[in-house]
């Protein structure tokens, strides 16, 4: 049943979701936040009829319902390839190859429905030495040159989780990949395919960093630069309560702030010069020195409303709660769950949590009936464990 929500900046806009981990649900529920009525195509051992009704916990899910198909199966691909026929888009996260084997791949799909946008998402990408093999988030940004530059000086690399790679370069990467696509569609192009590749994606986040290494004002040790936590002044610093304060004052009239509201420097510790780089491990000393002398949030009432750019280092439990994001409606409730609610804003078609993750097959009939199959095609697929 489709509720009573705005409609969203994709309304009209369908997409099939090969189930897969990761980065493409990511797009996925980024396009169905966005108004998109996406399928995902699930598994037909992950369906449990007992379960239907009650919101699945994959957050990632959200926003669409769900099909059960054996894709190795003759009736499961002419299902796929049915949904396909009347949808504008596709994503799929398999190993280069692996839709190929299946009969869903691009060019299945593209003779159903020549308009599709046929969207890619893999680590390596569809092509080149690595790309047949396995991989992690670590592994791409590793390769990438992101994950030499993320740790503290001297010390080894560390993994920023897998928001940089799976979702900053990659999910979000194959969902703006999609909608430029969709654009091109609906101008007269044919359909095409989308290869996002996390190594590319997370390239392309990095373009910055080498910009400033051309014009000789970034290093290559990592901890030591302006932003990778070399500067005492972009930093994070422990406070009397063993809880964190994260410190962005970067320009002169921000950290002028900062010092003017904290008090800074604590006797005997010098208001040293803080443009020269030799003069940051004492600068930091004393700041860390500073910041141990009251509690996180104590810092927080004196720098927080203010130009000092200080903000508490609050983890996941308390992060819905601060009052700007609550003010904001950053995080909202679904179905009792608190969770993020979709961005970014939109001021004539707002987004919205249109349904809850769905399970595993729960909308199999209801799905294939638009699609145009009637009740004896569909049992007799369900008969052949073609769906579930």
């Amino acid at each position: 049943m489709t509720e009573d929500v705005p409609a969203g900046p994709l309304a009209g806009v369908r997409v099939v979701e090969l189930a897969g981990i990761g980065p493409g649900p990511f797009a996925a529920m980024m396009l169905a936040d966005l108004g998109a009525d996406v399928v995902r195509v699930d598994r037909v051992s992950d369906v449990d009829p007992a379960a239907f009704g009650t919101p699945h916990p994959d957050l990632l899910n959200r926003g669409r319902r769900s099909v059960a198909v054996d894709l190795k199966s003759a009736g499961g691909r002419e299902v796929v390839l049915a949904l396909v026929a009347g949808a504008d888009a596709l994503i799929e996260g398999f190993r280069p190859g692996v839709t190929e084997r299946l009969g869903v791949g691009p060019a299945h799909c593209l003779a159903a429905n020549p308009r599709l946008v046929y969207g890619r998402m893999t680590g390596w990408g569809q092509d080149g030495p690595v790309a047949p093999y396995a991989g992690h988030d670590i592994d791409y940004l590793a390769l990438t040159g992101a994950l030499h530059g993320i740790g503290r000086a001297g010390e080894r690399p560390v993994p920023p989780m897998n928001l940089l790679g799976d979702f900053g370069g990659g999910g979000m990467m194959l969902a703006l990949g999609l909608v430029a696509a969709l654009y091109a569609v609906r101008g007269g192009a044919t359909g095409q395919v989308v290869d996002a590749a996390i190594v590319d994606g997370v390239a392309v986040l990095s373009t910055q960093i080498h910009a400033l290494r051309r014009l000789g004002m970034w290093q290559d040790p990592r901890g030591v630069n302006l932003l990778d936590g070399g500067a005492p002044f972009y930093d994070t610093y422990e406070c009397a309560d063993g809880r964190y304060l994260a410190v962005g004052a970067l320009e002169p009239k921000f950290y002028d702030e900062l010092v003017r509201r904290s008090g800074f420097p604590l006797h005997p510790d010098e208001a040293l010069d803080r443009t020269d780089p030799a003069n940051w491990p004492a600068l930091r000393t004393a700041w860390a020195r500073l910041f141990r002398t009251r509690s996180r949030d104590e810092w927080t009432a004196l720098l927080g409303a203010s130009d000092a750019c200080v903000a508490p280092v609050l983890d996941w439990r308390e992060a819905p709660g601060h009052p700007h994001l609550a003010a904001r409606d950053t995080f909202v409730e679904r179905d009792g769950v608190t969770q993020p609610a979709p961005a970014p804003r939109f001021s004539g078609t707002p987004t919205a949590l249109r349904r809850p993750p769905p399970q595993p097959g729960e909308h199999t009939d209801e799905v294939l009936v638009e699609a145009g199959f009637d009740a004896l095609r569909i049992a007799d697929l369900r008969a052949a464990g073609a769906i579930a």
